[in-house]
């Protein structure tokens, strides 16, 4: 990228962003905040759950996206009798009898996991290790994934039945578990307008993959005080019950609480919305942006809370 300063550089991702949100607005109705998590997580090179019930245009979303990017995209169904070779891809036998590695689906720039938890925790840690390697292992070959690389997945939460959910270690790996909710009345209306008549939105790609790779590592370079560090790191260590730092909320209502990689996710997420919003450095408001999606699955409940239905969200507003 010819930027004569990270400061130009930043000013062209605010630009971006603002071009980004205007093209997925196109087809996607209201959802601002869910917007910003899912184009916070990819500037920052996170992965991000969705959790929403049917209906509410999650996958629709993702699609926009990665039409919006200049990006390869896979739509992978998890269901309970996908086998990891159905991600990862299989060697088989050419015609000469010398084995040829046939790529699987996670080969590609953007990954939607559909219903990820309708999947055996087999196949899911396949997934998760492209995930935290951005490589996968076939018949003892490592095939490093194209870049960037982002796993997009969606989760029911009402369904139970025949479901695998995901355990603590491997929710781990997500920066944040972003919740739909329904739309508005007249966001409703719109919707209904939109996608009961024969025009169809064309979205236009805004941002390259070499784009992309670029604004990640100004991401990192942008600094921050050890005041907003010291702020993000006491806040994680606010969750868990019965330590040193522990708060009274954490005390009363948690099981467990996030280990360091939400501190880590904190500050990349706190420096990219900062240059998302025009300032050059973050400040206590920006680690407060995200601090719910970054923490709300990496936090356990115990049996008071769910008796007095006390929900994750309320007690990381408590903490904060």
């Amino acid at each position: 990228m010819n930027y004569r300063s990270d400061v130009e550089a930043a000013d062209a991702l605010k630009a971006a962003y603002e071009a980004l949100r205007k093209e997925i607005g196109k087809v996607i109705v209201g959802q601002d905040e869910v917007v910003r998590l899912l184009l916070t997580a990819i500037f920052c090179q996170g992965h991000c759950l969705l959790v929403g019930v049917p209906g509410l245009a999650k996958t629709l979303l993702i699609q926009t996206i990665a039409s919006s990017l200049d990006l390869t995209f896979n739509r992978i169904q998890f269901t309970p009798d996908l086998m990891p070779s159905d991600i990862l891809g299989s060697e088989t036998l050419d015609q000469n009898r010398n084995f040829k590695f046939i790529k699987g689906p996670v080969f590609s720039n953007i990954i939607l996991a559909d219903e990820i938890n309708r999947t055996p925790p087999k196949t899911q840690s396949a997934l998760l290790e492209a995930m935290q390697e951005y490589a996968v292992t076939i018949g003892g070959q490592k095939h490093g994934l194209p870049q960037p690389f982002f796993v997009l997945a969606t989760q029911n939460p009402i369904e139970q039945e025949g479901t695998y959910p995901l355990p603590e270690a491997q929710l781990d790996r997500f920066m944040f578990m972003v919740t739909l909710d329904y739309p508005s009345y007249e966001e409703e209306v719109r919707i209904v307008q939109q996608t009961t008549s024969e025009t169809k939105e064309k979205v236009a790609q805004v941002l390259t993959g070499e784009q992309i790779q670029y604004f990640q590592q100004l991401i990192r370079r942008v600094p921050v005080t050890n005041n907003v560090v010291e702020y993000a790191v006491r806040l994680v260590q606010k969750t868990r019950p019965h330590s040193a730092e522990a708060a009274q909320p954490a005390n009363d209502y948690l099981e467990w609480g996030a280990g360091p990689r939400a501190s880590q996710a904190l500050i990349l997420t706190a420096k990219c919305n900062a240059l998302l919003t025009g300032k050059y450095s973050p400040d206590i408001e920006d680690v407060g942006q995200t601090a719910k999606a970054v923490l709300r699955h990496r936090i356990v409940r115990n049996f008071k809370a769910e008796a007095e239905g006390i929900s994750v969200d309320q007690i990381i507003g408590r903490l904060l």
